[in-house]
């Protein structure tokens, strides 16, 4: 895997990324020769065209994006990827038209789009054709031997066997021993699978490293030129998440990361302002329509104060838009929200699907509280309960929460303890890898999240 400004991403998935890119700007290249034959390259002498070119390539990425054409772990069948191609070409078609009646110079000639537009069709079906050909052939995959079987082996196990883009083939694993996960039969395991060739890495997930791993058999693969990988390290860049409960603190202290300075941190506040104050903009005309349809359904204040843990445990007033009844926790005190969640109003449950809810948090990215990207600020009364039950969950308070963040776009919102335990996986991936680029990144995750209606509650 390639790390880009803090995020992993399969090399496979940069080979798709720039074979489409490929064939988009192939297609209309050569929709402007069929048309204008010889004088073709005289076209392109208007610097303007190849400009125009890559514009409708970042539109046809972008709607990919939405379409989920680069879902991590998403494998999807002939039948779920052609109907897609032709709906993102269709929107392309109507975007397009949108957008050159206001700015009509930024046509390439409605001949050229139209044909441009069926030759991608098919060259983008013939790619992804390819490209799922490609990434299974034996010689181009790795053959992976997984040490350890506990729970975060299983994970790993899990996300490599549902990710075929990492080239990674589990040929076997400590949890499927006959003679139990002692260090004599893994040790006798890798011998047997180093003599036969039959092994390119291994993934070290054992819990109790100090009596059960083969230290020598692995220094002889490491030798051989084997690839040997920590799983802590591994899982976190396939998943995006770091494991809590066999977590070494060595890791922690010792790896990578962890490296916000003050620069940094100075550089992120300017964006969330900026950012901030852009949205303050764009939602102001909104604001009293919200407020009306609120008042208009329950009775009740419009803004809703609450308590919430930030940067370094202060505590501080998050606001907003008021969902619940004014009475939701009279009886039973501080609670989770839930699906189907009766205490939700009727215009509640839309503000919350499409985050209007959030905008006056807005206010306290303005304040310093919050920062617009960062892990979600919870209650103190949660706080208290599941830094107890949780290992490392105070880590997810060394950086400023935000309203949006790495947990929300991949998990959503948790109610319970497991599935705090889950965000927190994901929050300290974030607080471990935070840069300006992986916050840029979770601000349009979060459009996405918005328009397709996840991670609501």
């Amino acid at each position: 895997m390639i790390r880009f400004f803090n995020l992993y991403i399969p090399s496979r998935t940069l080979i798709l990324v720039g074979g489409e890119i490929a064939a988009i700007c192939a297609s209309f290249g050569l929709a402007i020769f069929i048309l204008y034959g010889r004088n073709g390259a005289t076209y392109f002498n208007d610097g303007h065209v190849i400009l125009k070119i890559f514009g409708l390539t970042g539109l046809t990425l972008y709607f990919s994006h939405y379409m989920e054409m680069y879902e991590l772990g998403f494998r999807p069948s002939h039948r779920e990827v052609y109907p897609r191609v032709f709906m993102i070409v269709g929107v392309l078609c109507v975007v397009v038209a949108l957008v050159t009646t206001v700015f009509p110079t930024f046509i390439i000639g409605h001949r050229v789009l139209v044909l441009g537009l069926c030759i991608l069709s098919f060259s983008w079906l013939l790619w992804r054709w390819t490209y799922g050909r490609l990434i299974f052939l034996p010689a181009l995959r790795e053959r992976v031997f997984l040490l350890g079987d506990g729970e975060r082996a299983r994970r790993i196990l899990s996300a490599v066997q549902s990710r075929a883009e990492l080239g990674m083939d589990v040929i076997g694993w400590a949890g499927e021993l006959e003679n139990g996960l002692t260090c004599e039969s893994m040790g006798q395991t890798l011998r047997e699978l180093a003599a036969k060739r039959a092994i390119d890495r291994v993934i070290v997930a054992l819990i109790d490293r100090r009596d059960k791993m083969p230290v020598n058999e692995l220094l002889e693969l490491r030798l051989s030129g084997v690839r040997i990988e920590d799983g802590t390290s591994l899982l976190e860049k396939v998943s995006g998440q770091i494991e809590v409960d066999e977590l070494h603190p060595s890791w922690l202290i010792f790896g990578d990361g962890f490296r916000l300075t003050p620069r940094h941190r100075l550089l992120r506040r300017t964006l969330s302002t900026i950012l901030a104050v852009v949205l303050c903009l764009l939602t102001l005309p909104i604001l009293p329509l919200i407020a009306l349809l609120i008042k208009l359904d329950s009775p009740g204040p419009i803004l809703y104060r609450q308590k919430r843990v930030g940067l370094r445990n202060t505590v501080f007033s998050c606001f907003k838009f008021r969902t619940m009844r004014p009475d939701a926790e009279a009886d039973s005190g501080p609670t989770w929200a839930s699906d189907e969640d009766p205490r939700i109003t009727s215009i509640g449950k839309f503000l919350r699907r499409t985050r209007l809810d959030e905008i006056p948090q807005l206010w306290n990215v303005l304040r310093g509280d919050m920062a617009f990207v960062g892990p979600r600020p919870e209650r103190p009364e949660f706080v208290e309960k599941l830094s107890r039950e949780i290992p490392y969950y105070h880590l997810r308070h060394t950086t400023r929460p935000g309203i949006t963040g790495w947990a929300q776009i991949n998990y959503g919102y948790g109610s319970s303890v497991e599935e705090s335990k889950e965000k927190l996986r994901y929050d300290l991936y974030y607080v471990r890898n935070v840069s300006v680029m992986l916050d840029l990144a979770i601000v349009f995750g979060t459009l996405r999240a918005v328009v397709l209606g996840r991670g609501v509650r």
